[in-house]
This record gives structure tokens, sequence and C-alpha cells, in this order.
């Protein structure tokens, strides 16, 4: 069967993403599901919990009310509990069974709004979609609802758009003098700092969950954006690197891989082709690069490598003969490799002597 895991472990879902880029942004998150997603979020998906506190709940949707469509409990319970906490706003995230019954979360925004008078919006998740997906459409929604025109532009404000614990282990920013950092999505920020975003004069996507919400800064409030990790201390767009078909590979997230495959080539002079693993691929990959979602697509693309860097979990599903260099993604291995996860703005740090 294709696009079905039976050695590797999948990339975190899309509910798991939407809370991760949400977390730090001030507002409560409520998933609506009898227990699963959020289970899994909070046992697994999240590193924050021993540092940071964050409004993420679950309705513990029933049978009945699922069946019947009753939706005053979830709506009651949201109310109260908004009333206790004083979030700054409240985003509702679907699961696999409101998905299936339809549950108007648009509708019940509306509701939410005019019981609480707080800001409500609707993150299309459905767990059937990896984190990238979630986060994407977590900050998009964010975006939409929440951010105003400027009154002022900060001089070489740049916003950090896409950096989550599912992607970036490391908190460090690397930015030289010149350019000043006015808000990060999501680590190490905060509701103040978020919705300042509009007054950045550049975005930096730094992962394929920050294009789409880029994209929307740039239509809605002129804000150009490129595409890659800003190394050196500064803004670079991968993209612009020209690579060359190879038989060495890079598994993982696009935009990621992306960077460290021009970084390569621009310090090493040595090709690297991207597979990407996770969803949201469109405008991210080169003409050298493939997209495989499901393991048997990616282990067929693997079968003639000589060199890969991925994460150590898909060393199960490589050739035995290929030289394998781990670079451990924690949205797919977790906490299995959590102290070996590299600084990814700094990659000289790990790829010394490539």
């Amino acid at each position: 069967m294709r696009k079905t895991y039976r050695i590797l472990p999948v990339y975190t879902g899309d509910v798991s993403g939407a809370a991760s880029a949400l977390y730090e942004f001030g507002g409560m998150t409520v998933i609506h599901d009898p227990s699963g997603c959020n289970s899994t979020y909070n046992t697994h998906d999240e590193t924050r919990w021993f540092d940071k506190e964050s409004l993420i709940y679950i309705s513990g949707l029933n049978d009945i009310d699922a069946i019947t469509g009753n939706d005053d409990k979830f709506i009651n319970d949201i109310c109260a509990a908004a009333e206790r906490m004083k979030p700054r706003f409240i985003a509702l995230a679907n699961s696999p069974l409101p998905y299936l019954n339809g549950t108007d979360f648009k509708g019940i925004c509306r509701v939410l709004e005019e019981k609480t008078g707080l800001p409500c919006f609707y993150v299309n998740t459905n767990a059937m979609h990896d984190y990238s997906k979630g986060q994407s459409e977590a900050f998009l929604s964010f975006a939409k609802k929440m951010l105003r025109a400027p009154e002022r532009k900060v001089k070489n404000g740049v916003n950090i758009i896409g950096m989550t614990p599912l992607d970036f282990t490391a908190t460090e920013i690397c930015l030289s003098d010149e350019y000043e950092l006015v808000s990060n999505w999501g680590i190490n920020t905060s509701y103040e700092d978020v919705i300042k975003a509009a007054e950045a004069e550049l975005n930096i996507a730094v992962s394929s969950s920050g294009i789409a919400v880029c994209k929307f800064m740039q239509d809605e409030y002129g804000i150009p954006y490129v595409k890659g990790l800003p190394w050196n201390g500064r803004p670079c767009d991968y993209t612009e690197t020209i690579r060359e078909k190879t038989r060495n590979y890079i598994v993982g997230e696009p935009v990621i891989s992306g960077s460290v495959a021009a970084y390569i080539k621009n310090t090493y002079s040595i090709d690297y082709n991207v597979i990407a693993a996770t969803e949201i691929t469109d405008g991210l990959l080169s003409g050298c690069d493939r997209k495989c979602h499901g393991e048997e697509e990616l282990e067929e693309a693997l079968k003639d490598a000589e060199n890969i860097i991925a994460d150590p979990m898909i060393r199960l599903i490589s050739p035995a003969n290929a030289n394998f260099i781990e670079l451990p993604h924690f949205a797919l291995s977790g906490r299995l490799y959590l102290k070996r996860i590299p600084n990814l703005m700094k990659p000289d740090l790990y790829y010394p002597d490539i």
C-alpha cells in the first residue's frame, strides 16, 4: 500500500502543528476531540511544557454530543474557561470526528465572539495531514484575524516566520546588527511581539509552514519575503543557489533541507538533492529535487543514494552502502535523538568536514 508506514514513524500531525504554532501567542487553543489528539500533543509533540505555560485545551467530545450535534457544552465550557483564564483570543482546532460530522466551526466562532467579546478563529485541521499543514493554517488564521495595518515601519525590521520546536530545538536567531527582530513566529515570542508583525520590512520564512502567511502579509501589507535560514546574519533565499542532479540526498522539510543543500553547495561545491517528506512543497523545490510522501516512495527514491543527510530513523530504509549523516528532526523521531539535534542556524557546527 502506498503512503503507508510499516517501519518509519509518521510525521507529527496537523492538530499538534496548530497547537505548537500558537503556543506562545497568548491565546487559548481548544482542540475539539474526545482526547486522542490532545494527549498525543501533550505527551510527544511539545517540548515547552516545563518552561512555559500555555492555554491548550481539549473539549472532551463524547459519543452522544457528536451524534446529536450538541455544541452547547463545547461553547459553554469555552466561555467558562475564557472568563477564568483571560486569553487574548480563542482558536478552535478540528479533529477527525467533528470533521466527519461537519461541525460548523465558523458559526461557533461567531457565537463565542458574541458571548466572550474575544476574537475567535477556526484553524482548519482534521488530523489527516502533517504538522507543517497545521502550523501553516494556524499562522495564516491568526494573521487574518489579528493583524492590522501598521502605523509605522521598523527600519530593517524582520519577522522570522515558521520557527517552532517541531523543526527547531535551538532558539538562537543569528541576525547581524543591521537588522532588528520584530517578531518570531513562534519560539521565544509573545502576543505583544507577533501582533506588531506588520511593522516589519521583511519576512523570513524558515520553514514551509511560514510560506502562506508570508504571502498573505505581502499581499495585505506589502512586506516582501525570502525563503531560507538566515545564515551569516543575513537573510538569503536558498532557491537562488543552482544545484545539479546527484545521488546525494537530504530528506526532510523542504525549506530547511533546501537551505542545508544550498549551504553545502556554496561552501563545499558539492550538490545535494532534496527529498521533501512533508506536505507543503509548492514553489519550494528545485528541478533536481523531488517530493515523497509515504515510506515506499521514500525507500525507492533512496535506492541509488551515495550520501544521505536525514533523521536517524531514515537509516532503517536506506541502502546499507550509503554514507549516512544524521540530522535529527523532532517532528519525525521525537525525543529519541533530541539531544543530538543541532542548531540549524549554525550549519558550520554540524557539517564542518562534509
